[in-house]
């Protein structure tokens, strides 16, 4: 039996929580000052102490100053309203979570739903920093490189807590994979991780996906339909390309994030919901503000505990150990040993791989179904063309000029275009290439094809590229000289 330690001032408000916490099973003890709360947390440390900050003798604080005190506790802040500012407050000082008053019973079976004590999270992640020395894997990412080192020590640090994490680096980077070992590691590990892609979803459908619909509420909803938030309750919700997101479901995105509730499609009614949202993005954040894709205050919202992720290029030495690990498990799974040559090892150490550790493992597999015996070679390896490092110049047939006042989606348009030409209709290289999914690219191909057979009878999802491109767009000033920027390598 657990048992849990209420640091609350309000009479009323104490009593009640403890009637709550007793019906869980736990024994509850009330301290309402923080001289009791030392004593209490002396005589008998609790699994969990609700704390409320504003006390008659001080702040709530101060018992984070003794950090033996709190040192084998789970500590969940009360306060009066749910805000950015205390969600990041309640990271800073250690606390697991925090609740809003007035509480629940909901709110309260969440959180003692998911006590665990400080000191066993602190052995399950000392067991991973031991199986990642021997072995090179952390949780669902594999890497020693000191710019995934980084990353897991990011993990380690926010999984335990109930913050929003947003999640940034280029496409096939891993960023599911993240999001996967951040909620296993976190206190809502036995409840449902759902991965949403918020570009795979027709835009006509996407709030009804996420935010769910009820009976009659359009054409076609015959039944209530409970959304992603719902269905991932007391657990992760994994927003893949939240960039992708329209902006007016952004603005409900943000009301669901600040309340913690909700209202389906053609209800009137709201509810709770106690879901930890991971989001992610392959365009840099601001950029993606600046472009009008994602809400400034969205990404504020989002934005508490970021972490970037470093693209394959960066982080060379651990091509051999995930093209080894990828190798294992396409063994294991055809039942047919092969390994890979000296001289496959050093095509893929030599490579750029532009899309990533996505690219990597598909390059893997294709390279074990086309070898005929056991040593895989370098046969079917890619490499990088001869003049990929050679800097464009304008003009050359490897970059594209565009006029100052030009619109970003005409030059969208045409950057999207050429770098396709480029790649000789390439899909997987050309999204890669500008950092989209291949599910964006393929929308965008679309639409410009409908946009294009009315006036020039283009047919199907690949319009006629226009331009050469590459990875530099020169710009024209007015005063007829040129200035080019680097948009993509």
């Amino acid at each position: 039996m657990g048992h849990v330690l209420i640091v609350e001032d309000n009479l009323d408000s104490a009593e009640m929580m403890a009637a709550l916490v007793a019906t869980e099973g736990f024994t509850v003890a009330v301290a309402n000052r923080l001289r009791d709360a030392r004593q209490q947390l002396a005589l008998h440390p609790p699994d969990v102490v609700l704390l409320d900050l504003k006390l008659p003798d001080g702040s709530g604080i101060e018992l984070f100053d003794d950090p033996t005190l709190l040192e084998n506790s789970e500590v969940v802040l009360i306060t009066g309203h749910a805000s950015l500012e205390t969600s990041i407050q309640a990271f800073r000082l250690g606390a697991a979570d925090y609740l809003i008053k007035p509480v629940t019973m909901k709110q309260l079976q969440g959180i003692l739903s998911r006590v665990i004590r400080p000191a066993v999270l602190k052995v399950e992640l000392a067991t991973l920093s031991e199986e990642w020395e021997r072995s090179g894997r952390f949780g669902h990412l594999w890497g020693r490189s000191p710019a995934m080192h980084r990353v897991y020590e990011q993990i380690s640090r926010v999984a335990a807590t109930a913050v929003t994490v947003f999640i940034t680096g280029e496409s096939g980077t891993g960023k599911e994979m993240v999001a996967h070992t951040v909620h296993d590691l976190s206190r809502r590990r036995n409840e449902p991780f759902l991965a949403v892609n918020c570009g795979a979803i027709s835009p006509n459908l996407i709030e009804s996906e996420i935010f769910g619909h009820e009976k009659g509420s359009f054409t076609g909803a015959d039944r209530q339909h409970l959304g992603f938030f719902e269905r991932a309750h007391g657990g992760t919700l994994f927003l893949d390309e939240v960039t992708e997101m329209p902006l007016e479901l952004q603005v409900k995105l943000l009301r669901v994030l600040e309340t913690g509730t909700l209202m389906r499609v053609g209800s009137t009614h709201s509810q709770e919901i106690d879901v930890r949202v991971i989001a992610a993005t392959n365009r840099p954040p601001d950029e993606a503000v600046a472009a009008g894709r994602l809400r400034e205050d969205l990404l504020y919202r989002l934005n508490v505990f970021p972490i970037e992720l470093p693209p394959l290029r960066e982080r060379a030495d651990d091509i051999a150990l995930l093209a080894a690990q990828f190798l294992a498990d396409i063994c294991q799974h055809e039942g047919q040993i092969k390994r890979l040559s000296p001289a496959a090892l050093a095509r893929l150490a030599a490579y750029r791989w532009p899309g990533n550790v996505r690219e990597l493992r598909n390059v893997v597999q294709r390279a074990y179904l086309m070898a005929a015996d056991e040593i895989i070679t370098d046969q079917w390896l890619p490499c990088d063309a001869p003049d990929a490092a050679r800097p464009a110049t304008p003009g050359d047939g490897r970059s594209i000029t565009l006029p100052l006042g030009t619109t970003l989606a005409e030059a969208e348009y045409q950057l999207i275009l050429a770098t396709l030409q480029h790649f000789n209709n390439h899909k997987e290289r050309t999204a890669a290439v500008l950092g989209v999914s291949l599910k964006t690219l393929y929308n965008r191909l679309k639409e410009y094809a409908a946009a294009n057979a009315g006036s020039a009878g283009a047919a199907g999802d690949e319009p006629p590229a226009q331009a050469l491109p590459d990875a530099r767009l020169a710009v024209v000033r007015p005063d007829g000289d040129q200035e080019s920027g680097l948009i993509a390598r």
